[in-house]
């Protein structure tokens, strides 16, 4: 008996002792798990043999239960496999191969009457995903976050492209720089931003993209974000080390944990390639199947709107009164029209002809209801009622009018961040859109949060967003948010979430301008974490033309061509006036022919910061679009077609920068040339400073490609 004990002893001790380690199914990852000393649990992770993360601490610091980071034994691990493949409602992909090596560990805290937690690791071939997990018990049932632990030790003075820490935007404008350099660039890139809350102490926003100088990609990053807070990343410019950082709630506090529970994936997305970053499905893998049985009412949307109108030269308001002090209880009809108001029947129709005239699914109108004269800035709670329309916006007409057209009307719900006002409206906000015919909405949330004290990326506000597009699917309504927060996959489990904002978008190019290289480095920074509304479509760039100022967009008309393939959303706006596209007729013609959805993606060449070139085949067509962009650079793209089926030739419709064009030189300078292209045909094709290069490619007959230039 006694050495059976002795052995056990012995078996337990090695349990502890040594480490726990994982590979990718590829084996170029390595995935090691440890206990040190006092029972910290440590990870660490490597790639090829090189260092990615060193080994950094895990575990929560809890305000009420005692630390949740220390004192542990390894109560028991399991490992499983995992790869099988699965088919997105929309997507980049047709299918997406989950393939992935998993550890489990159970942590015991002796001292704490034996509780336990887990941490549950995925290696897939692309990158790690992990997550800490809270089972149902009696020694653990609520407690409170003061700051989770998570570690990610870097082995270097890595490049980043980064934005400040903040809890309420992620609308800054992308620094790239040394990890080293952070402390000494942030009071320039921390840019006035409406309801911005930065961190105090140093810190930057994720997704996190960085190059290491041997050459490996890593970008840190977070997956399935529900009822918990969104994480920044506290940086050591010293050490190079970085932590979580969770956005705080009204009190202090961090988040409201009730067992069982789990937090979100905490994801490592890493290459020596930067085109496989942009091609990892991984955060997508760690969200859990779609929660809906009926899917069949999600669809692609193609979009105009009267929007633009409000950005440029002061053109038209959202406003329809003079007044500036009105509650959502006074006579709307008694006010003093302002002779600017957008939303009017008029214009209206005339969006609506214009898009089914050209093809397009919906009009977005803004300003259309009550409550814009004094909605910016007050931090008032009942500012929108989101069902009463002003004087001259005829619901019903209207609604009948696009009907008859073939054409849905996008309803607009801008919340100025009145969560509790939105939430108490919400059923019968979207009852009157499906009373009325429509079947997406734009939510909007610009402002300082209410409840107040709350911010956009915490706790309370990630439940608020995951209830709006929950209670939208009751309806069959699809969700486009603005100013909510960062994406991490979730439009897997909720697809009515068809797009975000939650970055810097074009309107910010009639505020002040996006530089050049801002839109190369997005693929592989917000948009790791789900579809973005960018809104791209401007073919006049130069902004001077309305009369006012010298702003502009600092893009050719060819890059904008190009960013409805490189910016991947299945809702994309054409988001210029229609009388502008009607002066390019045959480059507006792209924006009609792109597709929405796809089969496949082939990410041909990417640098973050300096370029990216992807090609994507239509979903179920016999179509492919190309996309390739640049930064204030010329370069030359190459452009290659071994996805097309071998033995066949196409008609390619090549949309590119004049030779003397450039974003701020001859922007609206380009050329278009149709050539047959196969299988094994290789485009050299140069990029103006600033531009792009657009491509269709369709199945021609023999009198469409007669005469036709061999690539």
């Amino acid at each position: 008996m006694r050495k059976l004990f002795l052995l056990f002893i012995a078996c337990t001790l090695t349990l502890q002792l040594s480490a726990q380690v994982i590979t990718s199914p590829d084996k170029n990852l390595t995935l090691t798990f440890e206990l040190r000393d006092n029972g910290v649990p440590y990870y660490k992770l490597g790639y090829k043999n090189k260092p990615v993360i060193k080994p950094s601490r895990l575990g929560i610091e809890t305000n009420d239960v005692g630390s949740l980071a220390e004192g542990f034994t390894i109560e028991d691990t399991k490992q499983a496999s995992v790869n099988n493949t699965w088919e997105p409602i929309m997507g980049e992909q047709k299918t997406i191969r989950n393939n992935y090596n998993e550890l489990l560990v159970t942590l015991k805290q002796p001292e704490q009457k034996n509780r336990f937690i887990r941490i549950r690791f995925r290696l897939f071939n692309d990158g790690l995903g992990f997550r800490y997990e809270f089972p149902k018990q009696d020694e653990l049932k609520y407690f409170v976050i003061k700051e989770e632990q998570t570690g990610f030790n870097l082995a270097g003075d890595h490049k980043i492209f980064w934005i400040p820490g903040d809890y309420d935007t992620n609308e800054y404008a992308y620094t790239t720089s040394k990890i080293s350099e952070i402390p000494s660039l942030m009071e320039k890139a921390t840019i006035d931003v409406h309801a911005q809350v930065p961190i105090k102490n140093l810190a930057v926003q994720t997704p996190s993209m960085m190059k290491t100088s041997d050459g490996l990609y890593i970008n840190i990053h977070e997956a399935a974000l529900i009822n918990y807070p969104a994480m920044n990343l506290n940086v050591d410019p010293k050490t190079f080390a970085m932590s979580s950082h969770l956005t705080p709630d009204a009190v202090g506090n961090k988040g409201y944990i009730q067992t069982d529970a789990q937090t979100p994936w905490r994801t490592i997305v890493v290459s020596d390639k930067a085109t496989d970053i942009l091609a990892s499905k991984l955060i997508l893998n760690l969200n859990e199947p779609t929660a809906y049985e009926d899917v069949s009412w999600i669809k692609p949307v193609k979009y105009i709107g009267v929007w633009w109108e409000y950005f440029v030269a002061g053109k038209s308001t959202w406003a329809y009164g003079k007044e500036t002090n009105v509650k959502l209880s006074d006579d709307f009809t008694k006010l003093t029209p302002n002779g600017t108001h957008g939303a009017t029947n008029e214009n209206v129709k005339r969006h609506i002809d214009f898009a089914a005239e050209h093809g397009f699914d919906a009009v977005l109108v803004e300003g259309w209801n009550i409550g814009w004269e004094d909605w910016f800035g007050n931090w008032k709670e009942e500012v929108f009622d989101f069902v009463t329309p002003y004087p001259d916006f005829d619901v019903k007409m209207l609604s009948a009018y696009a009907a008859s057209k073939g054409v849905k009307i996008m309803m607009h719900h801008e919340t100025s961040s009145s969560a509790t006002n939105y939430e108490r409206r919400l059923d019968k906000a979207f009852q009157f859109m499906q009373d009325n015919g429509y079947n997406s909405v734009k939510t909007g949330y610009v402002g300082k949060p209410i409840p107040r004290g709350e911010h956009h990326d915490g706790q309370w506000m990630v439940n608020h967003y995951i209830h709006v597009a929950k209670t939208a699917a009751d309806y069959k309504i699809m969700v486009n948010s603005h100013e909510a927060v960062r994406p991490t996959g979730l439009h897997r489990t909720y697809p009515n979430w068809i797009a975000q904002e939650s970055a810097r978008g074009t309107e910010f190019e009639a505020m002040g301008g996006l530089a050049p290289e801002h839109a190369t480095i997005l693929p592989f920074t917000r948009l790791m974490g789900g579809p973005m509304d960018y809104t791209p479509g401007i073919f006049q760039t130069d902004l001077s033309y309305y009369g006012t100022g010298n702003q502009r967009v600092n893009t050719t008309l060819v890059k904008q061509l190009a960013y409805y393939v490189t910016m991947y959303s299945p809702l994309q706006m054409a988001a210029d006036l229609p009388e502008n596209y009607a002066r390019f007729p045959d480059a507006f013609q792209f924006i009609k022919d792109v597709a929405l959805d796809w089969d496949d993606t082939y990410v041909q060449e990417a640098e973050p910061g300096d370029y990216v070139t992807i090609a994507r085949k239509a979903k179920g067509k016999n179509e492919w679009y190309v996309g390739g962009i640049t930064d204030e650079n010329a370069r030359t793209a190459t452009v290659r077609f071994d996805y097309l089926p071998k033995g066949k030739n196409y008609v390619a419709t090549i949309y590119a920068d004049a030779k003397d064009a450039s974003w701020n030189q001859n922007p609206q300078k380009y050329t278009i040339t149709k050539v047959q292209v196969n299988s094994k045909s290789v485009l050299k094709q140069p990029l103006a400073p600033g531009g792009g290069v657009a491509i269709s490619i369709k199945e021609g007959n023999k009198q469409e490609t007669k005469g036709l230039k061999k690539l």
